[in-house]
């Protein structure tokens, strides 16, 4: 790890940190909140694959719903009106929406083969924003002149790390950059989300293998047919297989390459002397 103690981690004089964990645990929240002291740079996975590696395929595949209808048809068609991606730090739906569901098209699911596609392409991307964290960090200080940097993943990243390979591309290359941070939470925050999920599923991103092996589960289970499944009932089936997927692979991630704090002492931080103590706590439980 790039800070071998907490001593070194409170007095080094540029903080580097990446935050990992599944949605809804206070990555954004402490991205946001150190952002906000002036002396962070906040930089968000999720931002750069939908404005650097996906912008203009989330916006090509809006026109292409507009030109459904005639009368926008004609106005795009004349370059009269302009259609593009409004993702910002907090409303990453632009994304979502061109990542999609699989199912039913009459109620809005894509064909599995398009949707497998679109999500090799958001992996493709993820990926390439991960490794971009090195030159944001750079770019943070020479260009604006921040002397500390958070990075802000997305619930995805451990769907690309092969977590039991120490040289992992993805994690050597963010380990010897900054510290890694797992916000590991509860049974009951998981119970929570899937709670949350079920009111308002909406599109994820996961390893192709555990993927097809979900979906044709769903198909056996349920004895549908691919383009009969409710989009909405399968990605709601999923999400819970997904979370007990993918905490497994968390956990792996902070022993081999970082440290873990616990979500109930996120709550606990309102600012960057609270986080930085947090930080700390942390390296010295690990060590």
């Amino acid at each position: 790890m790039i800070y071998a103690s907490a001593s070194e981690w409170r007095n080094a004089p540029q903080k580097r940190v990446l935050l990992f964990a599944m949605s809804g645990l206070g990555k954004t929240y402490l991205s946001n909140m150190l952002r906000g002291t002036g002396d962070w740079f906040h930089y968000s996975i999720d931002y750069r694959i939908g404005t650097r590696y996906m912008g203009e395929k989330i916006a090509d595949n809006a026109k292409r719903e507009a030109m459904k209808v005639p009368f926008l048809r004609e106005l795009l068609r004349s370059n009269s009106i302009y259609i593009g991606s409004n993702i910002s730090f907090d409303d990453l739906k632009p994304m979502s929406s061109y990542l999609g569901k699989p199912g039913d098209p009459a109620k809005g699911g894509l064909a599995w083969d398009e949707y497998t596609h679109r999500q090799d392409q958001f992996q493709q991307a993820e990926v390439a924003a991960l490794h971009d964290t090195g030159y944001f960090i750079d770019r943070a200080v020479d260009l604006y002149q921040y002397p500390h940097f958070v990075c802000d993943t997305g619930g995805s990243i451990c769907e690309w790390v092969d977590v039991n390979n120490p040289d992992d591309p993805i994690m050597t290359d963010l380990a010897s950059k900054t510290l890694m941070v797992w916000i590991k939470g509860t049974d009951e925050h998981t119970a929570e989300l899937i709670r949350r999920f079920d009111r308002e599923p909406k599109p994820m991103s996961y390893d192709p293998d555990f993927l097809l092996a979900t979906w044709n589960a769903y198909l056996s289970k349920f004895k549908v047919a691919p383009d009969k499944v409710d989009p909405d009932d399968f990605i709601r089936w999923a999400f819970a297989k997904a979370l007990a997927h993918r905490q497994p692979r968390y956990q792996a991630m902070a022993d081999r390459w970082g440290i873990t704090v616990p979500m109930q002492a996120v709550t606990q931080v309102h600012d960057s002397e609270g986080f930085v103590s947090m930080i700390a706590d942390a390296l010295e439980m690990r060590s």
